[in-house]
């Protein structure tokens, strides 16, 4: 089977390639013509590659970028990206890649608790950077992703003078290549920082067939989600690192994407289930071929069985769930193709069996096990758990502990391991593979002026998977309606974020301390389901 098998390359494995920086190098030298990076009709071999990461690393330290350096990369994904991405490793700098969908007010937060001096920034995100760069006294370089101008130096222009010379810099696996911002509980963002030696552990699970057997100069991978969550930054680095080539799309667009499977011949593909939903609806789907693909990978949010059931008779291919967070370099937990039952089983509601190399536990409050079946908390320990959070040594400490790390979900395990999500431990909401927690949409909320108090959950939704609502007290003799209140959201956070329903009531379920109850509150929108996440 296509899914058990070991890739045509084993570089990372067999330790030929040691650091991020080693991807292109070792690729070059063992297959410099081959197609490394397909983008907008633009083809780079693995050594055009390798010598455009050489000259972004000599621009960033000819910039002042030492070691250790944040770059802050605010884009839609292009070929660019993973330039910059290993350039920035070859320099021994960290790339910094922020969601561009966040609201400028977030921006400004993650730039400044990042310290970036210098930014990466698409061309039409160059408004939002002008408008909140008077808060970023600490940036002194914008480079623009494609034409330059007032705003900044053009990607072209700055990269013209800097050799494609190898800088050869020291590096270790323990030292970070890339960091990624994960919304926080306390209502402002975490920097999760990886390291070399976490994103060439998950880089393994590529080479040892977790998803398929790929071949180096064969197999040709789609990149269409967002280079800003893990699972797509790893995507592309996945087919890189095992010598496949990787056709990159700015973001996620349905035709586009049928289009490119069709005319590319692609083989390989990481989706969302929301982008699963899109693609099976989508009018083009019946007349597509997309007989190339061998191998879907989803995750990053719970499916339902039956959109599951009708994309397998679309793709007709295998599909393997993965399972994991930012602070896990993307997948610890896999569910292989030969547990995809195409009538459907008890299995498939299970996010699979951890990664070789990969313990997990399911523990009780006191950080004991729990029999099989019973519910607890996931914690996992391997290679790909986190070096910490960015200046955040306290919140590292409560994630992080003894060496295991806590995920926040709450699931159990069955006699032969597979593991279950039940439910959240934290009141994240995943909405379409976005990570969405209440008190950052609270916090926007209580804001206006109408509202005496207000609490933020998670419904389901057939479309996105949960969606985010919001219960709100009005303060006496204060009115507001819902699309009001929608749009005072808006304006403080990103679109995703702000609720897509409010329900208005007399007062919020809280215990004699004051807590908020929130699972009171959801349960009227969960009832019938056998489980608190869609």
């Amino acid at each position: 089977m296509d899914g058990g098998a070991a890739t045509g390359s084993m570089a990372v494995t067999d330790g030929l390639i040691r650091t991020v920086g080693d991807i292109p190098r070792h690729h070059a030298k063992l297959r410099p013509d081959a197609t490394a990076l397909v983008f907008d009709g633009r083809v780079s071999s693995f050594a055009r590659w390798n010598d455009r990461c050489s000259q972004v690393a000599n621009a960033l330290i000819r910039d002042g970028a030492g070691p250790g350096a944040r770059i802050v990369f605010f884009a839609k994904n292009s070929d660019g990206y993973y330039e910059a991405y290993v350039g920035a490793a070859k320099a021994n700098a960290v790339l910094v890649a922020v969601n561009w969908r966040l609201a400028p007010p977030e921006v400004a937060y993650i730039v400044r608790d990042s310290g970036a001096e210098i930014l990466m920034v698409g061309p039409e995100f160059l408004p939002l950077i002008r408008q909140i760069l008077p808060e970023l006294p600490q940036v002194r370089r914008i480079i623009v992703m494609g034409e330059g101008g007032a705003d900044g130096i053009g990607w072209e222009d700055w990269l013209a003078d800097a050799p494609a010379t190898d800088p050869l810099l020291p590096t270790t696996a323990d030292d970070v290549a890339i960091q990624l911002y994960t919304s926080g509980t306390t209502g402002h963002p975490k920097g999760v920082m990886l390291t070399n030696g976490n994103v060439l552990e998950a880089m393994k699970a590529a080479e040892i067939g977790t998803y398929g057997h790929w071949l180096p100069g064969v197999d040709r991978l789609i990149m269409c989600m967002p280079n800003f969550h893990v699972a797509g930054s790893n995507w592309g680095m996945f087919g890189l690192s095992v010598g496949a080539s990787v056709h990159v799309l700015p973001e996620v667009d349905p035709a586009r994407i049928l289009a490119t499977i069709e005319r590319e011949g692609i083989t390989r593909a990481l989706f969302v289930p929301a982008v699963v939903l899109f693609l099976v609806q989508h009018p083009a789907a019946v007349t597509t071929d997309v007989s190339s693909l061998k191998t879907i990978l989803y995750g990053a949010a719970p499916i339902p069985l039956d959109l599951l059931r009708s994309a397998m008779d679309m793709f007709a291919c295998e599909f393997v769930q993965g399972y994991g967070l930012t602070e896990t370099c993307g997948a610890a937990i896999c569910l292989p193709p030969a547990d995809h039952d195409p009538a459907g089983s008890a299995r498939m509601r299970s996010c699979g069996k951890p990664l070789p190399g990969v313990e997990v536990r399911i523990v009780d409050a006191l950080g004991q096990d729990v029999a099989p079946g019973e519910v607890g908390e996931i914690v996992t320990r391997s290679g790909l758990n986190m070096l910490g959070y960015w200046g955040r040594p306290d919140e590292t400490a409560k994630t992080l502990r003894d060496g295991w790390l806590h995920t926040g979900d709450a699931g159990y395990a069955d006699a032969d391991g597979y593991i279950y999500i039940h439910d959240r431990v934290k009141d994240m909401i995943v909405s379409g593979a976005e990570n969405i927690y209440p008190a950052e949409v609270e916090s926007a909320l209580y804001g206006h002026p109408a509202i005496a108090d207000v609490a933020v959950i998670g419904v389901p939704d057939d479309r996105w998977g949960e969606a985010v609502k919001a219960v709100v007290v009005l303060k006496p003799g204060e009115s507001a309606d819902a699309a009001e209140i929608i749009a005072f959201a808006r304006q403080r956070i990103a679109a995703y974020k702000a609720p897509k329903t409010v329900d208005f009531a007399d007062s919020l379920p809280r215990n004699p301390s004051g807590k908020l109850l929130k699972r009171e509150l959801r349960k009227p929108y969960w009832e019938g389901r056998d489980r608190q996440v869609n």
